[in-house]
């Protein structure tokens, strides 16, 4: 949520920015007056550097506000290191939305937009939050996990051309591989290009290539080789074949690059996760492994004051829907306006720990029995997951798994059942008799467990 304005910096004055790629435009308000300046500003070091230091020497020893329509990007990472101003991202939608409300002719133009800009800021500076960006370890993971996944999206995208293409005229390839991005699909494609080439091979040289290259399954390699005899080509045609198979090869380098890339950052990754602190609280969550337990520290960051509660983790990511309420109807519906890679986060995680974890896959199957699709029962298990994650975070405690389902188990039982076994251990238990140590501590719980339950009623 976003901090009072009374726990807000004393600001000399206030910027907005429009953004664009080599020139922004820039109004600025001095506070307590209404009077505006406007200018521009080049999009180069050396000008970022001279522009930020007028606002220093102009208002020595005083903050600045500047508003502008990024969370990250080439013009407010280059304004970070500037400590007198103090950066109030917006997102994009915001300012189109309240641009809308201004000038519903559609009208647009860059200097108007910095001035809407910093009517948001001045007016409506409650409803955004101040950029506190995290340390520079938490802020180097979450790039590089976000680098990796841009390269990961690239690689899917290549496959699925080259699956384009394969089935032009290769179309049994597919089926003799699991992943068209294992290093063992390039180097077979680069020796057998066509299905006729590969037929004129000696089985055993056949034989021989799959052992060498890690697929060692005898049953597999016998199957594949009665499946290349058996093949008929998919054309005959030269014409089509020769380009279609060398964009194959072309496209097959490039995945051997994106590979090559995706494992160095791993490894960067795994390095800077590693020796985090709140790793191992991550790491200890079911099926988090080193993919996406470096992705949720991320996620989380060091700053355990950002969120206060795991609704308002919920909320920003997207996980949580939105309600809305018209007269006597109310309806909720998919959170849009979300970071996509952090909604993607927990998603994924939601996702990869039914395969892992007893309860989580009963949560799954019991929403997609309620008719719920598989995108809404995951989203429905990764709300959940979240209210573990943020407890876990902030105890810094990590997961375990008997504890989470010895809470579970206890809130199943019915409120009345407890207060029964517990009032049944305070009656047997008078207030003066002699009992050993383990009789008192039950008695001891037994009475806080009743305290509770007749405060829940």
């Amino acid at each position: 949520m976003p901090s009072p304005l009374n726990n807000e910096p004393d600001f000399a004055a206030f910027i907005a920015i429009d953004w664009a790629d080599r020139e922004h435009a820039w109004a600025m308000q001095v506070a307590g007056t209404t009077i505006r300046e406007t200018g521009k500003l080049r999009h180069t070091p050396e000008a970022i550097e001279a522009w930020a230091m007028q606002w220093a020497m102009r208002f020595p020893g005083r903050p600045v506000a500047v508003a502008l329509e990024q969370s990250r990007g080439h013009l407010l990472d280059p304004l970070r290191k500037y400590s007198h101003l103090v950066l109030y991202p917006i997102h994009p939608t915001t300012s189109k939305d309240y641009r809308k409300a201004m000038f519903p002719s559609g009208s647009k133009d860059d200097p108007g937009d910095a001035d809407l800009l910093l009517d948001l800021l001045t007016l409506h500076r409650d409803r955004f939050r101040a950029l506190n960006p995290d340390t520079e370890q938490i802020r180097k993971l979450q790039m590089l996990v976000e680098k990796r996944r841009q390269l990961v999206d690239e690689r899917t995208a290549q496959t699925n051309r080259i699956t384009d293409q394969l089935k032009l005229y290769f179309p049994q390839v597919l089926d003799w591989f699991d992943e068209l991005h294992a290093p063992i699909v390039a180097a077979f494609l680069r020796r057998w290009p066509t299905l006729p080439q590969l037929q004129q091979e000696d089985p055993q040289q056949v034989r021989d290539f799959f052992y060498q290259h890690g697929s060692r399954s005898q049953q597999r390699i016998e199957t594949r080789l009665v499946q290349i005899g058996q093949a008929i080509p998919a054309l005959q045609d030269p014409a089509v074949i020769d380009p279609a198979a060398l964009m194959v090869r072309t496209l097959l380098r490039v995945v051997e690059a994106l590979n090559d890339g995706i494992r160095a950052l791993q490894k960067s990754i795994e390095e800077a996760a590693s020796v985090h602190p709140d790793y191992a609280i991550f790491s200890s969550f079911p099926g988090a492994g080193r993919t996406l337990a470096p992705r949720l520290l991320a996620a989380f960051g060091s700053q355990r004051e950002r969120y206060g509660s795991a609704g308002e983790v919920q909320a920003f990511s997207g996980i949580a829907p939105v309600q809305q309420a018209s007269g006597k109807q109310c309806w909720t519906h998919f959170r849009w306006a979300c970071p996509k890679f952090l909604r993607q986060t927990f998603h994924e995680y939601a996702g990869l720990s039914v395969q892992f974890c007893s309860w989580a896959r009963a949560f799954y199957q019991k929403q997609k029995a309620k008719g719920n699709g598989h995108h809404a029962a995951v989203r429905s298990l990764a709300f959940k997951w979240i209210r573990i994650l943020f407890r876990c975070w902030q105890s810094r405690q990590p997961y375990q798994e008997e504890l989470h389902q010895a809470a579970r188990d206890a809130r199943s039982v019915p409120i009345a059942t407890k207060t029964i076994a517990a009032a049944t251990i305070i009656r047997g238990q008078a207030p003066g008799s002699k009992s050993g140590k383990r009789q008192d501590s039950q008695l001891k719980s037994a009475r806080e467990i009743l305290k509770s339950l007749m405060a829940e009623a």
